[in-house]
């Protein structure tokens, strides 16, 4: 084994089926994010407390058994339903990774976007099957649903990237996502 090998992983194929309810082949950790752990992400606050009666689950991440560590790209398929909250889309809660690291994101199925902000200015990719998002190393990310079925994508990113969602907490997105007149309303934060 060459030294560079990161033993216990070994080569392994993996499966995944675009269809919005199949799981990943070995499958790793399933994160669930409801509303309540969505606190100060979405601009109406009032509205957003009124959610919290439901708590309905706003998006789920499940992984692969590839680990967080240096040397290893994990990958997870993130699927976030849809639904807005005062008009507001859908959305993950967004992070920066706390060492400079790119990452991929392939959309799968449904629509949406990679919201991208480094502190000074925002992007916006619009995501749908088949669209690779890339996010260079320094650039806090979320993804939103922007329409009305699941938006799912596949990410696959350094293992010691690390997450900072407070960053975004501290300096938000540079823009919010609405639905407007004619699709999706990107609003200055």
């Amino acid at each position: 084994m060459s030294t560079f090998a990161t033993p216990p992983i070994d080569p392994m194929r993996i499966t995944f089926e675009t269809r919005v309810t199949a799981p990943m082949s070995p499958s790793g950790p399933v994160l669930t994010r409801r509303m309540s752990d969505l606190k100060g992400l979405f601009a109406d606050t009032s509205e957003w407390e009124r959610s919290l009666a439901e708590d309905r689950v706003v998006y789920e991440v499940a992984s692969t058994p590839v680990p967080e560590i240096e040397g290893e790209l994990p990958q997870s398929i993130t699927t976030i339903h849809p639904g807005t909250v005062a008009g507001e889309f859908h959305m993950t809660k967004g992070h920066m990774h706390t060492r400079p690291r790119g990452e991929i994101y392939l959309g799968l199925s449904g629509v949406g976007g990679l919201l991208l902000f480094d502190g000074n200015r925002p992007e916006w990719i619009p995501m749908e099957p088949g669209v690779i998002g890339y996010i260079p190393p320094g650039w806090a990310h979320r993804s939103v649903n922007t329409g009305d079925e699941p938006y799912r994508f596949l990410a696959v990113y350094p293992g010691d990237s690390g997450h900072d969602y407070d960053w975004v907490l501290r300096n938000g997105m540079g823009y919010r996502v609405f639905s407007g007149p004619a699709g999706t309303d990107l609003r200055p934060f």
